[in-house]
């Protein structure tokens, strides 16, 4: 069974914890003893429903406040598919947390309040997922009991929405709009008698539809070596293979490869997943590669194929979400990790930081604060093999951590 990954975003009191909470309860993905615990603390706070936003509010200062603050996980299933929801803030200063949230995500879920609309958040986290290169977003309108379940108040917030993601949406993008109502369960997991205006699936039927990395077999092939295989025993003396994870693309049997940064050729002689032989593995598969030859290569080299090499060299140009209270000026230095390699850097020129609301951008930058988002150049120690973000997600993108804390302090996406 296939596994959907779906980052959820919108601002303060749009309901994302409720319309969550009511996901896991029409699932039955909730446990008595829990569902007791949430009943008994709804009571407490002198409420006449069940409070179901207690259910991944986990920490206590977001109970007390009524708000996400941290990054919250959670698992759920149907029968056709399993879903791993990233419950990420709402607060503009935790936008840090929303691009980890959503960094590795398939769909991401916006929610917008049909008493306020379209807000400056709302174009935030639609932007930050262009920016990830989310294939699929869906428009939650929530709290439609709470504005008569208007379907003219639907429309215009759908023509709001549009209006921007037209400026910056990328080629390919699914964008999908269901009115709802979190906290009496319309249009979750099944039709609204409230709304027979909208025709369209409910949302767990949409989440169950949405294709998954089908993008993944048809970007360049990338195989980063993570641990070189040599079994102690005298029965496999002469055995090498070379174990990891296919991070994008095919690889087959009898292919001709490079290896990097070594630049030697080769072919793949045989390829093994848990023991067997097997003829070709795609992407988020993890396998062993044994080569024709007997080629140099330790962890942190990329296997690729001949005809798909990357770019390489010193010189990067990226997107960075900026994630320290330190601001990022020119001439600092840090260690990029890049896939599993990690290299020292220095910032060359920062540019082009970005207005997430009307998407321009500032020529002239002297510093990156928190969560700000914009161009920068940087000079690696040794060369990075990579691929723009826009053509494979897994070799594009890296983070930036500070060498005295250990710190992760930027997440950047290679132009």
């Amino acid at each position: 069974m296939d596994v959907l990954k779906i980052a959820t975003a919108g601002s303060v009191d749009d309901g994302k914890s409720t319309l969550i909470g009511r996901l896991l309860y029409e699932t039955n993905s909730i446990t008595t003893d829990k569902l007791q615990a949430i009943e008994a603390s709804s009571k407490k706070k002198g409420l006449d429903y069940v409070d179901l936003s207690l259910l991944t509010d986990g920490l206590i200062a977001e109970r007390e406040q009524g708000i996400t603050i941290d990054v919250a996980h959670i698992y759920f299933s149907t029968p056709r598919r399993k879903f791993i929801i990233a419950d990420t803030p709402g607060h503009f200063e935790y936008t840090r947390n929303m691009v980890t949230g959503a960094s590795t995500a398939n769909v991401s879920m916006i929610l917008v309040d049909a008493r306020n609309g379209v807000v400056e958040q709302t174009y935030r986290h639609f932007y930050i997922s262009c920016l990830l290169r989310i294939p699929n977003v869906i428009v939650c309108v929530n709290k439609m009991d709470l504005v008569n379940y208007s379907q003219l108040t639907f429309e215009e917030i759908r023509e709001q929405f549009m209006a921007f993601a037209e400026k910056v949406k990328f080629s390919g993008q699914q964008i999908s709009f269901i009115p709802v109502s979190s906290l009496y369960g319309e249009n979750l997991t099944g039709p609204s008698e409230n709304m027979p205006w909208y025709t369209s699936a409910p949302l767990l039927t949409l989440l169950e539809n949405v294709p998954l990395d089908e993008h993944l077999s048809e970007e360049p092939s990338r195989f980063p070596v993570q641990y070189v295989v040599r079994p102690k025993s005298e029965e496999f003396h002469d055995y090498r293979a070379y174990a990891g994870k296919v991070t994008s693309g095919l690889l087959r049997k009898g292919e001709r490869v490079v290896v990097l940064p070594s630049g030697q050729e080769t072919t793949i002689a045989r390829i093994e997943k848990f023991g067997r032989e097997i003829e070709a593995a795609q992407a988020k598969e993890s396998i062993s590669i044994l080569l024709e030859d007997d080629v140099d290569i330790s962890r942190g080299d990329m296997i690729v194929p001949v005809s798909q090499l990357p770019q390489q060299g010193r010189q990067l140009e990226a997107t960075i979400c900026w994630m320290d209270k330190k601001p990022l000026r020119a001439g600092g230095s840090y260690l990029v990790q890049h896939g599993i390699n990690v290299s020292r850097a220095k910032v060359s020129a920062l540019s082009n930081l970005v207005d997430v609301v009307s998407v321009e951008a500032a020529e002239t930058v002297n510093e990156l604060k928190l969560n700000e988002i914009a161009d920068v150049q940087l000079r690696t120690a040794k060369e990075i093999f990579y691929d723009p973000f826009t053509e494979n997600r897994a070799n594009g993108a890296f983070i930036v951590i500070d060498e005295q804390t250990n710190n992760t302090v930027g997440v950047g996406l290679i132009k």
